[in-house]
């Protein structure tokens, strides 16, 4: 009985451990290690987007630290240069004082600042202009002791025009008498209590060109569209407008500006298919060529301030030639120094020496300054690209094809190493915005990731729309009746690249912007077939909601480009090409890229197709950018979109 007793006792315990244990929870299974992933930028919103993986940024980091610097202006005092380039977050203006000599920061803003003008002759103030979030509502500023003071009301839309030549004065245009008119003031920035309206207008499109020597009267001129711009006197004095030339017939004007002794200096379309630098009589409105016909647009001039040569830009189907005229003698020079590229920034200091912005493939943008003399070309900057060899970058060739109605379109390809990727390649199409606009070859910055190191060729076209072909060309898309003839062309491209053994057909990828946001849509619908995914940004999903809800300035500009929503029989016809309107042919995963502040493409277009999409089981990620306009200007955001545009490409498009 002892023995039992004992036994018991023993047990009691031994129970009460085992009790104890079964009640303790089982050991938790092995948690796989959850990978990094990079920060969003606090002011986008990512919906249905994955995480982007932190190695991802890591290995694209090269890519995303290429900068580039683009000349804005001469000091006519110090001689120094001023240069738009970006060190933080956003672009903002900086001094250079020589040839490749330290960039100096003169601006510290929160947003970019990508245009700024010293005073003629004395550089005694400056004047820049900015937004907020990319709401392109400019307001004009004086720099002053590190610091902008305000010289416009805050709260409308300006636009800074000209100089004087003496410097005394500035002409801007200005919304802020009803929101939609840009008037015609003037002031002496010095003193803003000296702003006056000179003219009170009817729409958007107005500008003063340049301001008469003698400061009585200025050259403006009204933009209706690409096709028509006209021109007037107004005295600045009485604010009279005076008609110069016949305004019933389409011509367009690409500036003005007054040489030393008065004469007009101007590009025009009269009586040719392309933009012809000349002379303007403004008594009897006559357009008169100065140097040699030029089989393709003049894209900007400048005149010395002696007068004694002008330089001049033409656009070579793309790719950019700088010449100098004498007025005297009609004598011409090219600068052949410079290597196949873009020319941008014209300017010419009072001493001659001529400034541009130059980029290529192979090349970020940068200063540079000609000598009128001997054409020597002197590189002022160096942009960094981050540490990567440019010269190793593809070269694009340029590409031509037979649209549906027997009209060649071109576009420049940019094909992957063959050595290094060998095999059929997929494609990616970026169609230009615009579309009065034209793709280019340029710097392609972070797209160079996308062909170095994924073996992604590239496509840049120009469908019928674009500048740079002539003014028959431009207007071949125009109104809602032709419209889809632009799309009928990227058909044709994919038709052709299709029959390319280098390239993929069953993967090929389209994107675009603004316009060929709209072309990124339309693809979507039209060619769901040919097209395995599409990334769309700030783009037109409705042409009636677009044409309703864009800022009040530019409506009746953008009416004359897409068709009048308020016409009934247009109306039909812009609702019925609308994406929005198909979107049931949306077979294919979409990305869209949205700019809360857009001015010109309001957010509402992408939240309407988004809804759409996902309302008929299709894929959409959508990325908002709530500090932003049309299209993201701040290196944070910029580079979570490209982050994000690759996971797209490779989860939609490689795989």
């Amino acid at each position: 009985m002892r023995h039992l007793a004992l036994l018991a006792a023993l047990a009691l315990p031994l129970a009460s451990a085992l009790a104890q244990e079964a009640a303790k929870p089982a050991p938790a299974a092995p948690v796989a290690p959850v990978a990094p992933v990079a920060p969003k930028p606090a002011a986008l919103t990512a919906d249905g987007l994955p995480a982007i993986p932190a190695d991802l940024a890591s290995a694209t980091r090269p890519y995303m630290e290429n900068r580039g610097a683009g000349f804005v202006g001469w000091n006519p005092i110090d001689k120094s240069m001023l240069i738009s380039t970006r060190f933080g977050n956003t672009s903002q203006i900086h001094r250079v004082a020589m040839p490749m000599g330290a960039r100096q920061q003169l601006t510290f803003e929160e947003e970019p600042i990508a245009g700024a003008a010293w005073s003629p002759k004395s550089a005694d103030i400056m004047l820049v202009q900015k937004d907020i979030g990319g709401n392109e509502f400019y307001q004009i500023y004086a720099m002053k002791n590190g610091r902008l003071a305000l010289l416009t009301d805050g709260k409308s839309r300006n636009g800074l025009n000209s100089w004087s030549k003496d410097g005394s004065l500035v002409a801007y245009t200005s919304t802020r008498r009803n929101g939609s008119d840009s008037d015609i003031y003037v002031m002496d920035p010095r003193d803003p209590a000296t702003t006056r309206m000179v003219a009170e207008v009817d729409g958007g499109g107005w500008g003063v060109s340049d301001i008469a020597p003698d400061k009585s009267w200025a050259l403006v001129g009204k933009y209706t569209s690409v096709e028509k711009v006209d021109l007037f006197r107004l005295d600045l004095a009485t604010g009279r407008m005076t008609p110069i030339g016949d305004h019933q017939t389409s011509i367009a004007y690409g500036g003005g500006a007054f040489a030393p002794d008065g004469t007009i200096w101007g590009t025009s379309d009269e009586g040719s298919d392309f933009q012809r630098l000349g002379t303007l009589d403004p008594a009897s409105g006559k357009f008169t060529p100065k140097g040699p016909a030029e089989k393709w647009d003049v894209d900007t001039f400048a005149i010395a301030d002696d007068g004694s040569f002008i330089a001049y830009v033409v656009n070579e189907a793309g790719m950019s030639k700088l010449r100098l005229l004498d007025p005297k003698s009609g004598a011409v020079r090219t600068v052949d120094t410079l290597p196949a590229g873009i020319i941008g920034g014209l300017e010419i200091a009072p001493w001659g020496e001529v400034g541009i912005s130059f980029t290529s493939a192979r090349s970020a943008a940068d200063a540079y300054s000609v000598d009128p003399q001997t054409l020597a070309v002197t590189r002022w900057t160096q942009s960094e690209t981050g540490g990567l060899d440019v010269t190793k970058n593809i070269e694009p060739e340029l590409v031509k094809a037979k649209s549906f109605d027997g009209l060649e379109v071109s576009g420049f390809l940019y094909r992957p190493d063959p050595a290094k990727f060998p095999g059929q390649r997929p494609l990616i199409m970026n169609v230009h915005g615009g579309p009065e606009s034209q793709s280019r070859p340029g710097f392609l910055g972070r797209t160079n990731y996308l062909i170095n190191e994924l073996g992604i060729a590239v496509f840049y076209p120009n469908v019928r729309g674009s500048t740079g072909y002539g003014k028959t060309f431009v207007s071949l898309d125009n109104g809602p009746y032709k419209r889809e003839d632009s799309v009928k062309d990227m058909g044709a491209f994919l038709d052709l690249f299709a029959k390319d053994k280098t390239l993929d057909p069953a993967r090929f990828g389209l994107t675009g912007g603004s316009y060929g946001g709209y072309m990124c849509y339309a693809a979507a619908t039209h060619y769901a077939d040919k097209i395995r995914a599409n990334l769309c940004v700030v783009a037109i999903s409705n042409f009636v909601t677009f044409l309703e809800n864009t800022q009040d300035y530019r409506r009746d500009l953008r009416r004359v480009e897409y068709g009048d929503e308020r016409v009934p029989d247009q109306r039909r016809k812009l609702l019925e090409i609308s994406p929005l309107t198909r979107v049931g042919d949306i077979r294919k995963p979409l990305f869209i890229v949205t700019g809360a502040n857009d001015p010109r493409v309001p957010a509402s277009e992408a939240d309407q197709i988004v809804t759409a999409v996902r309302g008929k089981g299709g894929t959409a990620w959508h990325l908002v950018g709530t500090n932003e306009g049309h299209g993201f200007a701040k290196k944070e955001n910029i580079d979570y979109q490209f982050w994000a545009s690759l996971l797209f490409w490779k989860q939609y498009l490689l795989n």
